[in-house]
């Protein structure tokens, strides 16, 4: 069974999508679904579904709202972590066609969860040091631009995965090179 590489791409973006907002890039597979965009790997059609629709919407819609307010957006960040993790994990999961399952589990796991956790944690830590430094008032600035990262890379890696996946290879590089900067530094 030789694997998509364009689907472990597609994979890749979405799960990276999940690190800025856990329930756009789920609502951004359904809708793909449903038009025809994006075919789904077995036993995940569940997500095309009317019910998916109706719950990854009202997440999504409450999801963004919470992020607005200053306090409970860091509160939100504690339970976003391990949620955006496993939506990471679901996304990869979902898209990457033509590999074996267990093969498809470990990089949904590994890649999928992996990336999602990262970049999730980054976005937290930011609302951080942007709640301590503007006494919350920039934390819906950041809410915005999380949520055009999430939207844009939903779309990018529904759109043109091959191109998704590697500006989140991009984005990954630009990270170990600040995290290698900033130990060198201490």
């Amino acid at each position: 069974m030789e694997p998509s590489f364009v689907s472990v791409f597609l994979g890749l973006g979405l799960s990276a999508a999940t690190g800025f907002r856990v329930f756009v890039p789920m609502l951004v597979i359904n809708l793909a679904a449903r038009g025809g965009l994006l075919g789904l790997s077995p036993k995940f059609e569940w997500m095309a579904s009317t019910e998916a629709l109706l719950a990854f919407g009202a997440a999504t819609v409450l999801e963004i709202a919470a992020y607005y307010v200053p306090w409970l957006d860091n509160l939100l960040d504690t339970v976003a972590t391990p949620a955006a993790v496993v939506a990471g994990m679901v996304a990869t999961a979902s898209v990457v066609t033509g590999m074996d399952p267990i093969l498809r589990l470990m990089l949904a796991i590994i890649a999928g969860g992996g990336l999602a956790g990262a970049i999730q944690m980054t976005t937290a830590s930011g609302r951080q040091v942007s709640s301590l430094v503007t006494g919350g008032l920039g934390n819906p600035i950041l809410s915005t631009l999380e949520l055009a990262g999430s939207l844009g890379l939903s779309l990018l890696a529904v759109l043109a995965p091959i191109i998704a996946g590697l500006f989140v290879l991009l984005m990954l590089i630009m990270v170990a090179r600040r995290v290698r900067r900033r130990r060198r530094a201490v």
